[in-house]
């Protein structure tokens, strides 16, 4: 079967279920996302539908502020890292082309900055403004 590359809603939507199937059978992500989430999953789906659609497709339909969230979890740099692992595992085996491409970049560089953020925060006792 050949790939293609997302392009569309539908696509976004594949990357979004496919890789959360995956975060919620993974032994060090699952419990963090299932305390978080509990039975909220079809919210939290939708939500990164319209992160992912406006990010990925510039089809504006997510506002927020996806950092603050995460500021109440328990994570660290290794859960970023298994994070990315199944994210770019999802994407590899799911999708090829630029705007996949883009995806990988884009969800790299905001680990990144989620966890600079979050350490910063733990380093220097602080709380995020909003």
């Amino acid at each position: 079967m050949s790939k293609s590359d997302i392009t569309n809603l539908d696509d976004v939507k594949r990357l979004v279920d496919v890789f959360y199937g995956k975060v919620r059978k993974d032994t060090l992500l699952s419990p963090i996302f299932e305390k978080a989430i509990g039975d909220h999953w079809d919210t939290h789906l939708n939500k990164m539908y319209q992160f992912w659609q406006t990010v990925l497709l510039e089809e504006h339909t997510y506002y927020g502020s996806p950092f603050l969230p995460h500021t109440k979890l328990p994570i660290k740099k290794e859960h970023f890292q298994q994070w990315l692992l199944l994210f770019n595992e999802t994407l590899k085996t799911e999708f090829d082309g630029e705007i996949a491409e883009e995806a990988s970049w884009r969800a790299h560089k905001m680990a990144e900055m989620f966890q600079m953020k979050l350490e910063y925060m733990e380093n220097n006792n602080s709380k995020p403004l909003i």
